[in-house]
């Protein structure tokens, strides 16, 4: 019976510690992405239908090796995070 308690009382420790540290990462902006707005949506399309050959609707690497400097620039841009507006 104590070592059933202890496994308990541990694996509340456990799941308290991950919760925490979930919640200080969501404070600090990290780890979701925040949603691709329109133009991101559109571009990405674009990307996939001029080069997707084998239509499963992702670019693989060897996809992606064979993209235009001048399309990779352009997704490279519109990844960047905007600016922070500030008061």
């Amino acid at each position: 019976m104590k070592k059933l308690l202890v496994a308990l009382c541990v694996t509340s420790a456990l799941a308290i510690a991950a919760h925490a540290a979930e919640e200080a990462k969501e404070k600090k902006g990290e780890g979701k992405r925040p949603e691709a707005t329109a133009e991101q949506k559109a571009l990405r399309k674009e990307m996939i239908e001029k080069y997707d050959a084998n239509k499963d609707g992702k670019l693989d690497k060897e996809e992606r090796a064979k993209m235009s400097e001048e399309d990779k620039a352009r997704m490279k841009e519109a990844r960047a995070p905007k600016a922070k507006k500030t008061e």
